[in-house]
């Protein structure tokens, strides 16, 4: 069996049918489920991604798009999972296929997850002495909201690396929408740096109090003394 034949046949395997249902209306309605919890759907397909050991980015990202074009959700989920398996395989000249693949089917399951891989890779760019900021640049200025999300999530987890004058500009210059999923990814990346410098958040947050939506502010302020 090839690699999707046999995740296929792993995932219904796994599938608890009765659960698809209520993991659907969790999700809105927007995809169907085949039933697979996130514990059951790693331990089905655990050995099948560790077996594209050495894969090249290439077929990397043609298998997430395979995944990606199937019509139940895990598919996708799993598409990330091997994603973030093999991140080392990816490099920043991937980002934009990585943002391409996020803006398909697109949701905050999926977009916070692909956010957590372009960081990584992002992330390694940075260690290596170089510079990512120009694909997160153009993202923070996208037309698709959810490729804004994936600019303002993308340093999550960070510390040290964050660069936090990036991040602070970020979200002013996203602080004037009004949808609900980018007013609480600023403030969750805010939130995230302040485990790092909390102080710094705070001032950011008393600073711009007028152009922060107070949903922003929770987010970043939930675990800082007031």
């Amino acid at each position: 069996m090839d690699f999707h034949a046999a995740l296929k046949a792993a995932l219904e395997a796994a599938a608890e049918p009765g659960r698809a249902a209520p993991m659907q209306a969790y999700m809105r309605d927007q995809f169907v489920f085949l039933g697979v919890t996130a514990p059951r759907r790693r331990m089905a397909a655990r050995a099948l991604l560790a077996g594209l050991k050495g894969i090249d980015a290439g077929a990397l990202l043609a298998h997430a798009q395979l995944l990606w074009q199937q019509p139940e959700r895990e598919y996708q989920h799993v598409a990330l999972d091997m994603l973030a398996l093999h991140r080392r395989q990816l490099t920043t000249e991937h980002i934009p296929a990585l943002l391409a693949l996020a803006r398909q089917r697109a949701w905050w399951d999926s977009v916070d997850g692909m956010a957590g891989i372009v960081g990584d890779v992002l992330q390694a760019e940075l260690r290596r002495g170089g510079d990512g900021h120009a694909h997160m640049d153009a993202a923070l200025r996208h037309d698709d909201f959810w490729l804004r999300r994936i600019a303002m999530l993308h340093q999550l987890g960070w510390r040290g690396d964050t660069d936090a004058a990036w991040l602070f500009g970020a979200a002013l210059a996203l602080a004037h929408e009004d949808a609900f999923f980018i007013r609480k990814a600023i403030g969750w990346a805010l939130r995230d740096y302040a485990r790092h410098a909390p102080e710094a958040v705070t001032a950011f947050a008393d600073l711009h109090r007028q152009q922060l939506s107070p949903l922003t502010r929770r987010e970043a302020l939930k675990h800082q003394p007031r």
